[in-house]
């Protein structure tokens, strides 16, 4: 029987959570430990398909500024972090730029856009 153990942290409480493979479950996975449906959904989501929001900052054509902060609108898959990081490392965006503009549009493919967290003017 497959068990992990992950510390939950959908809130700040911090749950120990147990998440074990099980099949009579409809989601094929029990979680023990949570004391909220959150922290339930949180588990399984750590143990079948990981994501994480990736902040960083890209390289900035502007009169007052160099790097311009972004973020993912959505958690990236752990297995194409470093890969997704390469990309945005290697981008360099033109201002104007206004806060929520898609830099990269659907990045590698994940269904997720990066996007701008800040207004540049020039």
């Amino acid at each position: 029987m497959d068990v992990y153990e992950k510390v939950c942290i959908v809130c700040p409480r911090g749950c120990r959570l147990t998440i074990r493979k099980d099949e009579t479950s409809l989601k094929g996975y029990s979680v023990e430990g949570n004391t909220c449906k959150r922290g339930a959904e949180y588990g399984i989501k750590e143990v079948t398909n990981p994501t994480r929001v990736i902040t960083s900052t890209v390289k900035l054509k502007s009169d007052h500024l160099n790097r311009l902060p972004v973020v993912t609108k959505g958690g990236i898959p752990k297995g194409k972090m470093m890969e997704s990081m390469k990309v945005i490392n290697n981008i360099e965006v033109k201002a104007p730029v206004k806060e929520g503009e898609i830099i990269i549009e659907n990045i590698l493919d994940t269904g997720i856009d990066l996007v701008s967290s800040r207004t540049v003017e020039q």
